[in-house]
C-alpha cells in the first residue's frame, strides 16, 4: 500500500531525440499516410489576408546550424483571430538538415484583441525543439516594420530594450528574415510561459 500524502518524485527530463520529425511532422520526414498532414506548414491558400514569407536559420551557441530542430508556429489570422474560419492557426517547419535554414509562407497575422491579449502587436509564437533540448523553447517573432504596434505590446515591453532586436523579423526583398540563436551573445530571447 502506498502513502497518498507522500510527494511523487520528479520524472527525469529527456531530450527529444533524433527522431522527432517522424512523430511530430511525418510529411516533413518523407512519410505519407493518415497522419501525414499533422503539422503541415503554412496557411491554406484560399484564406483571406496578406501572405508573407519568413526565412532564417537555427544555430547553436557556437554558430553551428541545428538541422534536427523542429519549429512549431502558432499565430492569429489576418483579423487577429486564432483558429477561426477554417484557419488552423499552427503548423510545423523543419529546417534543412545540413544548413539549419528554414522558410515558410503564411498569412501576416493581425493584432490580437482578446481578453488578456489586448494591445498585442502582430506576431508569430514559436516553439523550438531539437535533440539536446530538454524542454521546448518558446519565443515570439515580431515584425520590425510594425514599430507603432510593437511599442504597445505588453510582452515585448517586458523584454530589455537591448535584447528586443533578437525578436524582430527584418523585411527584405524576399520577405522577412528571422534567425534563431539557441545560445551565445546574440541568443534569441526565450520566454518561460
Amino acid at each position: 500500500m502506498t502513502d497518498a500524502n507522500r510527494p511523487l518524485p520528479e520524472t527525469p527530463s529527456q531530450t527529444a531525440g533524433p527522431y522527432l520529425h517522424i512523430g511530430l511532422a511525418p510529411r516533413l520526414a518523407g512519410i505519407d499516410g493518415p497522419c501525414a498532414a499533422l503539422g503541415s506548414p503554412g496557411a491554406e491558400p484560399d484564406l483571406p489576408g496578406p501572405r508573407i514569407r519568413v526565412s532564417g536559420t537555427i544555430t547553436d551557441g557556437a554558430g553551428a546550424p541545428v538541422g534536427d530542430a523542429l519549429l512549431e508556429v502558432w499565430q492569429a489570422d489576418a483579423d487577429g483571430r486564432h483558429a477561426a474560419g477554417g484557419f488552423r492557426g499552427w503548423f510545423r517547419v523543419a529546417p534543412d538538415a545540413r544548413t539549419g535554414a528554414f522558410q515558410f509562407e503564411t498569412l501576416r497575422p493581425g493584432a490580437v484583441d482578446a481578453p488578456g491579449l489586448a494591445g498585442s502587436a502582430p506576431h508569430l509564437s514559436l516553439w523550438i525543439i531539437a535533440r539536446g533540448i530538454n524542454t521546448g523553447l518558446a519565443t515570439r517573432l515580431y515584425f520590425a516594420d510594425a514599430a507603432e504596434a510593437n511599442a504597445g505590446d505588453p510582452v515585448l515591453a517586458r523584454v530589455p530594450l537591448e535584447r528586443r532586436a533578437s525578436l524582430m523579423a527584418r523585411p527584405g526583398p524576399f520577405g522577412y528574415h528571422f534567425d534563431i540563436r539557441l545560445q551565445g551573445p546574440d541568443e534569441t530571447v526565450f520566454f518561460d510561459f
